[in-house]
């Protein structure tokens, strides 16, 4: 089968790799159907994260289950499933309460030794604590596709935010961060019924989609700039809640200095740039929580889907771009120079 393989800097293959087949009997093989490219995909494009020559990569996708361990018992071939972008066991303390991504025996595709999500077919492990079921009839639901795909990782993250940021019925919400994760994360506050959502972006395609996903304001000026925005639109109060959705030092500072008095911070930007600039005492001295970091997806898909497939939510908007396997290296390459917000893969 074929795959997408990174080699270094920059340098992202389209290669010949073995075959998936069911190792332990809790696995399942899974064809794919649709995958993306994620931002978090382009720290190891630009060499930021490190990566072994060869080593595969992506991690959402969804899929057509193909074959099953004997052990699986959630699961047949032919069933549609989405895969969260971190596997689990569904059985341990962690998965119990909600917490997947620490889960012990868990990882996340393109692992060094694990399938990537960007190739014909994945190795799921521990299938049922992991694949969550779809429709049948959703796989030939051409317009559902982006949607759904989004919660495999985008979606569930921004929803993570949201919820780790107190996101409540008539709140002021400030959103950091005008990539895909903090556009869902503007959808996730609108869905929770924050009244105000202010979006901080500059890129017109961008806030675009801001503003139809329930973005009520959009401020396109950075670090004192934008505070000092936030700060006028607020009456000097600042935001009940604030979605940090790109995980520099600027843009935590920035975000924890949206924050109004007792307020907190939902971060869930991949962190790339250090912290040195991030002050307890601030968040101290106003009551500021911090609470974020790597979204369960898993546990947020089945109370998301619905939405999705209701079509009370369209997540998949921030899909501006579609390309086949061939095409991958080219989306990646759009993603770098920011002429692609987020590129779907179709099989």
């Amino acid at each position: 089968m074929r795959a997408t393989v990174i080699h270094g800097l920059n340098d992202i293959r389209i290669e010949e790799v073995p075959d998936p087949v069911v190792r332990q009997p809790t696995d399942a093989v899974v064809r794919v159907v649709n995958a993306c490219i994620c931002g978090s995909d382009l720290w190891a494009y630009r060499g930021v994260a490190s990566r072994v020559a060869g080593q595969r990569i992506g991690h959402e996708f969804l899929g057509i289950v193909e074959e099953t361990g004997s052990e699986v018992i959630g699961f047949t071939p032919g069933d549609f499933v989405i895969a969260p972008f971190v596997w689990s066991d569904g059985s341990c303390d962690f998965c119990r309460e909600g917490l997947h991504t620490s889960c012990p025996q868990g990882g996340i595709w393109g692992e060094v030794g694990s399938d990537g999500g960007q190739g014909e077919a994945v190795r799921v492990p521990f299938a049922d604590g992991t694949l969550v079921k779809l429709p049948k009839e959703a796989a030939g639901e051409k317009k559902l596709l982006p949607g759904l795909l989004a919660l495999s990782d985008v979606m569930s993250t921004g929803h993570h935010a949201a919820v780790a940021a107190r996101v409540r019925p008539g709140s002021t919400v400030a959103v950091v961060g005008d990539g895909a994760v903090g556009l869902c994360g503007v959808l996730a506050a609108h869905r929770l019924g924050a009244d105000r959502i202010i979006a901080l972006g500059r890129h017109r395609d961008r806030t675009d989609i801001a503003r139809a996903f329930g973005a009520t304001d959009v401020v396109a000026e950075r670090g004192d700039a934008a505070i000092e925005a936030v700060d006028e639109l607020t009456g000097g109060r600042g935001a009940h809640a604030v979605l940090e959705a790109v995980g520099t030092e600027e843009s935590m500072r920035t975000a924890i200095s949206l924050a109004r008095d007792g307020g907190a911070v939902g971060y869930v930007g991949v962190p790339h740039g250090g912290s040195a600039g991030v002050s307890i005492t601030q968040m101290f001295d106003r009551n500021v929580a911090l609470a974020g970091g790597v979204a369960p997806a898993r546990a947020y898909i089945p109370e998301l889907l619905p939405d999705v497939l209701s079509g009370a939510i369209d997540p998949g908007l921030v899909f501006d771009r579609t390309v086949d396997l061939d095409g991958v290296p080219d989306g990646y390459r759009a993603m770098d120079d920011r002429s692609a917000l987020k590129v779907r893969i179709a099989f």
